[in-house]
């Protein structure tokens, strides 16, 4: 019966301290070199590339360690056993390994200390699984013991007689585990090639894991949008409640370990990358709330992720088919080539989609301010494509979302088409979870959005709208902008001047020194002037706005007017001063 340490101390009296006990020089490591030979060399980022091995408790639990004592320092933190090495090895090869048990005969060790001190510290910095040691005397046991708690290196005493016994079990035990992790994987794998025969989607896939290792499981984009789950409610409700998803849903991807990890609260659950040659697809990521899931559950989903990626490779060769027919009807529609009315909304329902409704068309841009390869804009347009299709598919299915070559393009449902408040709020909940907390490396982009329409027939001008807004938002607010039509005001007839030469010219005749930032008073006189402009002249309400004194505003006024002419007397030179300050705030031009 093997005693758990915090138990009284634990003495062997009547022991000798022989050196009678010598550990064979076995390695674990030789004899199963030809089990799953690919996983053992993979390395994960976030964990360790150990083979299968057996813990302390198990350890503990085989019948040579009865009777022996069991100090772990570390509570009920585990560690991996994977091979056995003697003592006199682990003492001359101190880059040992952490999952290595080291065996000594209690004479061996007490000789090795009075040698070398530091020895149990070099054992610990090499991160030794646990040191075995076999018939302690006294005097060695209140001396290893203290030792190996500061250090925290697990420690087991056994009897007289035990290691070479011990040495062979857990060479036995550790086989055995690998025998029945090779098994595991084997059916997974028998499993998963009647998923991929049965042409199964990444639901299935993710019930297969489900099958195996219990909890729940997800398929997420590579931003963390969730694609396919499996398990039941509660677990995937658990899975949900838990700080790797943002408030919208999305997995944190930016944040969560790929591969094995070390045991903690995030070790109820490991994920994989879903990749197919230099394609990433997304994340194959389980949980568990029984149990932390260990390197034999990673392998499990690194299996599944390969047929993961097989699902999402047939899945998108069907999309592209259907989407072609999709796209060309609605090329059609937003250029009022779709034929009758009645003819357009009967297509588009065969499709899915309900346009005899009120509507808005969104058009969304991503802010590309860099040049980039053909292969990768149009990876990144697509993904960029599927997250509106997402969005927009779990709130509206029959809404059609469409991913052009520069833009996407999405006619949504609305209750009332003149309630703008509404339908922008509407519209602005899809671009937060498009774009997410936190971003996952997404990229900015920005959207328009058009007046409501109560016809499919409205389409195309609704299109122009929504493209004009996006355009000039961008121009007037940034990157990130989301513009309603309405919104753009005079900024609308600017952006229909094709050449931003002439607007820049415009702009530095009509404010002289003003068009430029080259002294740090003109953004301030362009800001008094741009407020008395708005205010109609009002020098009292300018003055309340700009926290100025009435007398500093008149010396303002008198300066600007040597500058910039005679605009408080003249409306013209007014009007043109106002076009220059509107055109001067557009960016990119």
């Amino acid at each position: 019966m093997v005693k758990v340490a915090n138990d009284a101390p634990f003495i062997l009296r009547d022991l000798p301290a022989q050196a009678s006990d010598v550990a064979s020089s076995t390695s674990l490591e030789s004899l199963g070199a030809g089990l799953d030979r690919g996983s053992r060399e993979t390395v994960h980022q976030g964990g360790d590339a150990s083979d299968s091995g057996i813990t302390l408790t198990e350890l503990a639990a085989l019948p040579a360690a009865a009777d022996g004592r069991l100090h772990r320092p570390g509570g009920e933190h585990e560690v991996v056993i994977v091979r056995t090495c003697p003592l006199y090895r682990a003492a001359t090869e101190p880059h040992g390994s952490r999952h290595q048990l080291v065996l000594a005969d209690g004479a061996q060790l007490g000789a090795l200390l009075d040698s070398r001190p530091d020895a149990l510290d070099r054992l610990a910095e090499s991160e030794t699984a646990a040191l075995v040691v076999g018939g302690a005397a006294d005097h060695l046991v209140e001396r290893v013991v203290p030792a190996c708690a500061r250090l925290g290196l697990p420690l087991l005493l056994l009897p007289h007689g035990r290691l070479d016994r011990l040495n062979a079990e857990v060479l036995g035990a550790v086989l055995d585990h690998q025998n029945a992790t090779l098994g595991r994987l084997d059916s997974l794998h028998q499993a998963l090639v009647e998923v991929v025969l049965a042409g199964g989607s990444l639901e299935d896939v993710c019930g297969r894991v489900v099958g195996f290792i219990g909890g729940a499981a997800m398929v997420t984009t590579t931003d963390g949008r969730v694609l396919a789950t499996a398990g039941d409610e509660q677990e995937l409700g658990w899975a949900q409640s838990l700080s790797c998803f943002d408030r919208t849903g999305r997995l944190i991807t930016e944040q969560e370990p790929i591969g094995p990890r070390t045991p903690g609260p995030t070790a109820h659950r490991a994920a994989v990358r879903i990749v197919a040659g230099s394609l990433d697809h997304g994340l194959l990521i389980a949980f568990s709330r029984e149990r932390m899931l260990g390197i034999e559950d990673v392998r499990l989903l690194e299996r599944a992720s390969t047929v993961a990626a097989l699902a999402i490779a047939k899945e998108q060769a069907v999309s592209a088919v259907e989407s072609k027919y999709r796209a060309e009807f609605l090329r059609d529609a937003l250029a009022g080539r779709a034929g009758t009315r009645s003819k357009a909304i009967e297509h588009a329902s065969s499709l899915g989609w309900d346009i005899d409704r009120p509507l808005v068309v969104v058009v969304a841009e991503m802010d590309e301010d860099e040049e980039r390869d053909p292969d990768d804009a149009r990876f990144l347009q697509q993904r960029f494509a599927k997250a509106w299709t997402h969005a927009v598919g779990v709130r509206d299915p029959a809404s059609p979302v469409m991913g052009f070559s520069r833009e996407v393009v999405t006619v949504l449902g609305v209750v009332d088409p003149d309630d703008t408040d509404r339908i922008m709020r509407s519209v602005g909940e899809l671009v937060r979870v498009v774009r997410g907390d936190g971003g996952g490396g997404r990229r900015s982009f920005s959207a328009g959005v058009s007046r409501g329409i109560r016809s499919a027939e409205d389409l195309p001008r609704a299109y122009e709208e929504a493209l004009n807004a996006v355009t000039v938002g961008r121009q007037m607010h940034g990157f990130g902008a989301l513009t309603h039509v309405d919104g753009l005001g005079i900024y609308r007839l600017l952006a229909l001047v094709p050449d931003s030469a002439q607007l820049r010219r415009f702009v530095q005749d009509a404010l002289g020194p003003l068009a430029t930032d080259d002294s740090p008073e003109n953004a301030d006189l362009r800001r008094t002037l741009a407020i008395l402009i708005d205010t109609n002249m009002n020098v009292a309400e300018t003055a309340r706005q700009l926290f100025f004194h009435y007398n500093t505003l008149r010396y303002r006024i008198t300066k600007l007017e040597r500058m910039l002419g005679p605009f408080t007397e003249d409306p013209e030179v007014r009007l043109t001063l106002a076009l220059a300050l509107k055109v001067h705030q557009m960016k990119g031009i």
